[in-house]
């Protein structure tokens, strides 16, 4: 037994009977409400949190959720546990199964395990540094077919930032660019192989990227925030400006993309992560 395995077995359990409660209901009898600034927000995810927060914390463990009031105690916790019960919110009101349930557990300042399910799919992703990545893909119908990465790396967007025109300037990059929901669930499928990258334009909170930046350590992939530096979590202020995750093959995959981004040719904003990219990549 790793040193984890117990932590893991309860992500697992978890993240499933999550998803037996969003199985339990059709989209018709979920409530859904405002959030301040308005963001939508629906009783099914609610009750997640709290099934979550009673299965996963124990005496002493911090707690950090979307779906939560934040308090600094956490910030005093030498284990937090920092959860999104349901991310791609858009998606799973309209039924595109690109959503999922997020969990990672941080420990002395460390991701040291995490797990991403998607219950419409059955995928489910989860790991530690000790195990690596492990995967059920259930049905997971767009990507059964991707077993074998093509010779063009493969992106995948956000489907929000592509629809307002954020991603036009990447259409010539030699790469395929494949619009996704659900941030959780494509740095999920990156860590597990199944894409090259993954990258979001616009700010993003810790319990969106946590799940899957464990999971990408776990695969001994690469994270930088958008300004160059490796993400810290159970933060004061748990915002980024931006995320971006290349699988451990994705960096050289994609090498020729981040040494024409790093000579700031047309892509100023993108400079300073892909710069530390291609660093990495010629130094490896």
């Amino acid at each position: 037994m790793t040193k984890y395995q117990t932590d893991l077995d309860r992500i697992v359990s978890a993240l499933e009977a999550g998803g037996e409660i969003y199985r339990s209901r059709s989209i018709g009898t979920v409530r859904v409400d405002k959030k301040t600034g308005g963001a939508p927000v629906t009783d099914v995810e609610r009750e997640v949190n709290e099934l979550l927060f009673r299965m996963l914390v124990q005496n002493g463990e911090g707690w950090l959720s979307e779906e939560s009031t934040d308090s600094e105690e956490r910030l005093r916790c030498s284990r937090i546990w920092l959860v999104d019960p349901l991310d791609g919110t858009a998606e799973y009101l309209t039924q595109i199964p690109e959503w999922c349930i997020s969990i990672a557990l941080m420990e002395e300042e460390q991701l040291v395990a995490g797990g991403i399910y998607n219950p419409l799919t059955d995928e489910l992703f989860y790991g530690s540094r000790e195990t690596g990545v492990l995967c059920r893909n259930g049905s997971a119908p767009r990507f059964a077919a991707d077993a074998e990465l093509p010779s063009e790396p493969l992106v995948l967007a956000s489907r929000s930032e592509v629809r307002r025109g954020e991603w036009e300037r990447f259409c010539r990059e030699s790469f395929r660019m494949r619009p996704m929901g659900s941030v959780a669930y494509k740095l999920a499928l990156v860590a597990a192989g199944k894409a090259d990258a993954t990258w979001t334009l616009v700010p993003k909170h810790e319990w969106d990227v946590a799940g899957g930046v464990a999971l990408l350590l776990a695969a001994q992939g690469h994270v930088l925030k958008s300004d160059g530096v490796p993400p810290s979590f159970n933060n004061r202020n748990p915002l980024f400006p931006g995320l971006i995750g290349f699988s451990a093959t994705g960096v050289e995959r994609l090498r020729p993309f981040l040494e024409l981004v790093s000579t700031g040719a047309g892509f100023r904003d993108c400079l300073p992560w892909a710069r530390a990219f291609a660093s990495s990549s010629s130094n490896s």
